[in-house]
């Protein structure tokens, strides 16, 4: 069957898009999959087609690339858009390049928009062996998908079942140009030493390892598939509301997932933790272990790649964004009726009026007693066991002080004292709507 054959069967289920976006390199790929899509798109209706250059301006070769893209984009009467990242500098810069050059393109992206990328079996392969060798998992091994979400709309691979051979035999009978990018040939990167030191002597030894490595990582993403039916039905029980509702923090009732056998633990707290952070390697995962083992009075952590786990009674916590910075001033005067902003810290409005004095929002330091009605004066450390007020969130309740005195609890209406209340909106979860 004919490139242009199976690219039509790809991209059929999505000829009702309303944009067609197409990540274009320069290179041999990308270029490859333009041409295959100007050439459908003169025989057949297809939505919008644009593509889309990177640039990350890593080396003095790529400063050449846009012009090159736009002549070739211009030859085939495809819009091109050029996008300029600034990539961090870090451990991993091609890691880091990829993040920007996602991160990019997903921006870009209208809601329902396409994403197209040239990826093919060869890179599949790489990707399979190199996360092998890392020790990864049953999802880490399933490879690229074919199809993910990507920010408003969907990323494609309609090349993932073809060979690079294949793509190269068509780059020559069309006569198509392409950029090479030198750091292609460096076998200082590992995927590089991969391409053209040990993949060689695989195929010569078994000239069908790329497809039988593909055919693996299909296999793995099967059984991927039934792990997270399995995390959604554990899940389920672990899903149970917390007792403070107004708390917009993911959170998991601990006892139901302590009930799990260790490996269903940690499936299911993969399966959770996938939409929150990096996911840790196995030697991490002793920090669940702690957290979840450690005693009832303890406040232990889990610290994260992007956030952190904490546990608050009988529930796990997951924090990241402001919940983690530094608080603003301690003092903030307030006025009824009025959303007053705290830094780092959300925002507040108090109800309620007929008071004389200065009144402030105040954070805990310690040794804080209020006057509860009906009650008498009581201890801020008890009420907030007695609300059920997690740890982690103590330092960051917002308290209204008349004067000196303490007289309510920011969304503790039943501690409230002289008819005031104070509302309190915490801060939101970064990627959580």
């Amino acid at each position: 069957m004919s490139l242009h054959s199976r690219l039509r069967i790809a991209l059929g289920p999505w000829q009702s898009a309303p944009h067609w976006h197409v990540a274009f390199s320069g290179g041999l790929d990308s270029t490859v999959l333009l041409h295959l899509l100007a050439s459908l798109r003169d025989r057949e209706p297809l939505p919008p087609i644009t593509a889309v250059h990177v640039h990350h301006g890593l080396q003095p070769a790529a400063d050449a690339w846009p012009a090159h893209c736009r002549a070739i984009c211009e030859s085939l009467g495809v819009p091109l858009d050029v996008l300029q990242v600034q990539v961090e500098r870090g451990a991993s810069l091609e890691g880091k390049a990829r993040e920007a050059r996602y991160r990019a393109l997903g921006s870009h992206l209208p809601v329902g928009g396409v994403l197209l990328t040239a990826q093919h079996r060869d890179d599949q392969v790489e990707t399979v062996l190199f996360r092998l060798l890392r020790g990864a998992g049953v999802q880490g091994l399933s490879g690229m998908p074919s199809q993910r979400p990507l920010a408003r709309g969907v990323l494609l691979r309609p090349l993932l079942e073809c060979s690079r051979d294949e793509l190269e035999a068509y780059a020559h009978e069309y006569g198509l140009a392409w950029v090479e990018d030198p750091s292609n040939g460096s076998l200082d990167h590992s995927r590089n030493y991969l391409r053209h030191r040990l993949l060689p002597v695989m195929r010569e030894r078994w000239p069908q390892a790329d497809a039988s490595v593909a055919r693996a990582a299909r296999h793995c993403a099967e059984a991927q598939l039934l792990l997270d039916d399995l995390a959604a039905v554990d899940l389920q029980a672990a899903r149970v509301p917390p007792r403070l509702d107004w708390l917009p923090i993911p959170s998991l009732d601990l006892p139901a997932l302590a009930m799990l056998p260790p490996a269903r633990q940690r499936n299911a707290l993969r399966c959770w933790l996938r939409t929150l952070t990096r996911l840790p390697d196995h030697d991490h995962w002793a920090g669940w272990n702690a957290l979840r083992d450690a005693a009832c009075d303890a406040t232990p952590i889990w610290r994260l790649g992007d956030g952190e786990l904490h546990r608050g009674g009988d529930r796990l916590w997951w924090l990241s964004g402001a919940w983690l910075q530094r608080l603003g001033p301690e003092r903030v005067d307030i006025s009824p009726g009025v959303q007053t902003c705290l830094e780092g810290n959300g925002s507040v409005r108090l109800v309620g009026a007929g008071v004389t004095g200065t009144l402030q929002v105040r954070y805990r330091r310690g040794g804080e007693r209020m006057s509860v009605p009906g009650r008498g004066h009581r201890d801020l450390k008890r009420l907030l066991n007695e609300a059920g007020v997690p740890g982690f969130a103590r330092a960051r309740l917002p308290l209204l002080f008349l004067d000196d005195e303490l007289i309510a609890l920011a969304n503790l209406p039943q501690f409230d004292a002289l008819g005031l209340s104070l509302s309190w909106t915490p801060p939101s979860i970064p990627g959580l709507s």
